[in-house]
């Protein structure tokens, strides 16, 4: 009983560049939902960079957490989320982990509500149904990435680049390599090209309260650039990418799969996970 009372049912990774002004709603809105969902969750804060009162924000809160379930890791200098992203993961705890920025633009009970999905899928991708919260250019430039990462890898996204809940071993099998705001699409689009199941699952999202979108610039969409063509090199010019890719063992994936192969062989479906 003490192994399953002390299981991490979910981890949040939230990359804060500066973000004194919602870092604390960020963390509060979360640890609410936690309780809201009846999870057993953590929140790794990756400090990233950050030369405002981030830092000793997330303290002071992880301190006054009783459970705890708040932690905090530091890069001296910006690394991007993806990076923010990748480092958390090292440190996470969860079955499940999602990734949450520290803006507070995003509910985390809008994902969490979706949790029991992975009983039946290993990822579950949101996208966005009040685009209206966001400012026109945004919304203009998510349509003509999303068309592009459709048409290029062969997919049908409604959008890529949200709070995703991954199962951990499909991250295992490939961890993400852009440091920036990419990282979300190459794991999805890898994902797919690997054969995992997923869902898509409406998504609201809130009015940012302070500080600044670092979405925008000529330097993320430089680097978003960059690992676009890294990731169709992957896929396309990599001998042999696509065959030798399959779902993990043991993965929600790998077993609907062979149940699959089963009940073509006209044998029931036998398959379940623990």
């Amino acid at each position: 009983m003490e192994e399953q009372s002390n299981k991490i049912d979910l981890s949040i990774i939230m990359p804060a560049l500066n973000e004194e002004a919602d870092i604390a709603g960020a963390i509060k809105h979360s640890l609410e939902a936690f309780s809201k969902y009846d999870l057993n969750g953590e929140i790794v804060v990756v400090n990233d960079g950050s030369t405002d009162a981030t830092a000793e924000i997330v303290e002071n809160l992880a301190t006054r957490d009783l459970k705890p379930r708040v932690r905090m890791i530091h890069h001296k200098t910006p690394q991007g989320l993806g990076a923010a992203f990748r480092d958390g993961l090292r440190e996470a705890r969860g079955e499940v982990v999602a990734f949450m920025p520290g803006d507070d633009e995003n509910d985390p009970g809008e994902i969490m509500r979706y949790f029991g999905m992975l009983k039946q899928v290993d990822m579950v991708v949101p996208f966005v149904y009040n685009k209206e919260v966001r400012p026109k250019v945004r919304n203009f430039i998510s349509t003509v990435f999303r068309m592009i990462i459709n048409l290029t890898f062969g997919v049908n996204f409604n959008y890529t680049n949200g709070t995703v809940l991954y199962r951990r071993e499909i991250l295992a099998d490939f961890p993400n390599r852009s440091n920036g705001f990419f990282f979300q699409t190459e794991n999805v689009v890898r994902a797919v090209w690997s054969g995992y199941l997923f869902a898509e699952v409406p998504y609201r999202l809130a009015v940012r309260k302070g500080g600044e979108s670092k979405a925008i610039s000529l330097r993320s969409l430089s680097q978003v650039v960059q690992n676009y063509l890294s990731l169709v090199r992957e896929i396309y010019l990599s001998p042999g990418s696509k065959a030798a890719r399959k779902p993990a063992p043991g993965t929600i994936s790998d077993l609907r799969r062979r149940e699959t192969l089963q009940i073509g062989l006209g044998e029931p479906g036998k398959y379940s996970r623990e």
